[in-house]
């Protein structure tokens, strides 16, 4: 195992992404989301490709020392494992993004009902940023390549999350810094995630268990990707966008991957 620091520092700029989101809340009009849509799809391609073409094979290749004949089904539990616990975070806390807040005016809601509605967002995105940041980590401690391929594709993803968390603080307060503020504290959960993977990593995780970790998280990168960042860009902009946005991803980290290698 290597790479510790840079693997926590660049879970600690994907987690920091959502103040990037929370800051372009003061700028960008929020009937101008196709540049988003574009964003999370091509996030959502990215993660599939990798998860499917590398992590899931790196896991493979790391169970095979210790699981010679079994590695494949191994992998193929470990990666029901990570799909399992991103189901478990949905079904016990909502992601609470309110997409009207996005495409209506202010007239539809109380001051104190907005403020509300970011304040769920931010707790729940704060809980569904945890394993992400775990992920990031783990892929980064074996290839620091993947790991910032990973790291870029979810900061893509908590840009708008920071806009979920910021605009609804914003518009019920009409406070920059405590809209920035929840933003911020909606993604330090990442590196927070990150630290536990490290301590879990280096003093408790058996070198075989490495493989089947790695699977999860490939499971949950899907299922994040699937279930989130997929429909989102579609409400965003439209399937022309979203289609373009995966595509992307797809082409320009295969083209990334074989110039690296």
């Amino acid at each position: 195992m290597q790479n510790y620091h840079l693997a926590l520092f660049m879970t600690f700029l994907a987690g920091l992404a959502t103040v990037l989101g929370g800051m372009i809340t003061f700028i960008v009009k929020r009937s101008n989301m196709k540049i988003l849509s574009v964003g999370l799809g091509f996030s959502a391609g990215v993660m599939i490709f990798i998860s499917f073409t590398d992590i899931l094979q790196n896991a493979i290749s790391l169970l095979t020392k210790h699981y010679p004949n079994n590695a494949e089904w191994v992998t193929f539990f470990g990666f029901l494992f990570g799909i399992g616990i991103a189901i478990l975070i949905d079904y016990f806390i909502p992601d609470h993004i309110e997409d009207d807040l996005f495409q209506q005016g202010d007239t539809h809601y109380s001051k104190h009902k907005i403020k509300r509605a970011g304040l769920i967002t931010a707790i729940a995105i704060c809980v569904h940023n945890f394993p992400e940041g775990i992920a990031t980590f783990f892929v980064s401690t074996q290839s620091l390549t993947l790991g910032a391929t990973v790291a870029i594709a979810i900061a893509l993803h908590n840009i708008p999350e920071g806009i979920a968390v910021a605009l609804p603080i914003y518009h019920a307060t009409g406070k920059k810094r405590l809209a920035i503020l929840y933003s911020f504290l909606s993604g330090i959960s990442e590196p927070i995630g990150a630290v536990i993977g490290f301590f879990v990593l280096k003093m408790f995780l058996p070198a075989y268990a490495i493989g089947f970790m790695f699977a999860a998280v490939g499971g949950i990168m899907v299922y994040i990707s699937f279930d989130t960042l997929l429909p989102l860009s579609r409400e965003y902009g439209d399937d022309h966008y979203s289609v373009f946005g995966i595509i992307s991803g797809i082409f320009i980290i295969w083209l990334s991957l074989l110039i690296l290698k």
